[in-house]
This record gives structure tokens, C-alpha cells and sequence, in this order.
């Protein structure tokens, strides 16, 4: 099978147009705490997946120092306490 073959198979309805990329990048620029409190402009998609990077990983560090200072409750908390927590967590 040729390259030019594979591809016209690629081209039909799963091929996304420009549109539709800015449109994503647009939704996803709304999600974005920093940038929907800007949005005096468009922001660029390269900035828009840079933020939405940071945007991850700072949720990734908030995760995990939630998670510590759980883990800290947890062990300081009488078994009564712990277990009402942990409870409570799993439903």
C-alpha cells in the first residue's frame, strides 16, 4: 500500500480542522484559573499547553501536600477519629 493511499484513508472524518484545534484551545485557555482571569486576548496555543502544564502540575503538588498532611492527621488522630476519617473518604 502506498503512502498517498494511506494517508486519503487518515483524511476522511477523523481529521480535525483548524476550527476545531482553536476551538479546543479556547475551551481549554476557559479551564485555566490564570488565564480565564485574563482573557483581555487570545493567548497563543503553545501558551495555552504551557500554562495548562503548570496548571497540572501545581494541582499534582496540592494533591500531594494534601495527601501529607492527611497522612499527618491520620497518625496523630485517635482510632476512633481515623476510622470515622477513613470513612468518610471512601464513600
Amino acid at each position: 500500500m502506498s503512502s498517498q493511499t494511506s494517508r486519503s484513508r487518515h483524511s476522511g472524518s477523523s481529521r480535525i480542522t483548524e476550527d476545531q484545534i482553536n476551538n479546543l484551545i479556547s475551551r481549554l485557555q476557559q479551564l485555566l484559573p490564570e488565564m480565564h482571569n485574563r482573557r483581555s486576548d487570545k493567548k497563543s496555543a503553545t501558551k495555552v499547553f504551557q500554562e495548562t502544564c503548570n496548571y497540572i502540575r501545581s494541582m499534582h503538588r496540592e494533591v500531594d501536600e494534601l495527601s501529607e498532611r492527611l497522612s499527618e492527621l491520620l497518625e496523630n488522630a485517635d482510632t476512633t477519629q481515623a476510622d470515622l476519617i477513613r470513612s468518610l473518604l471512601m464513600h
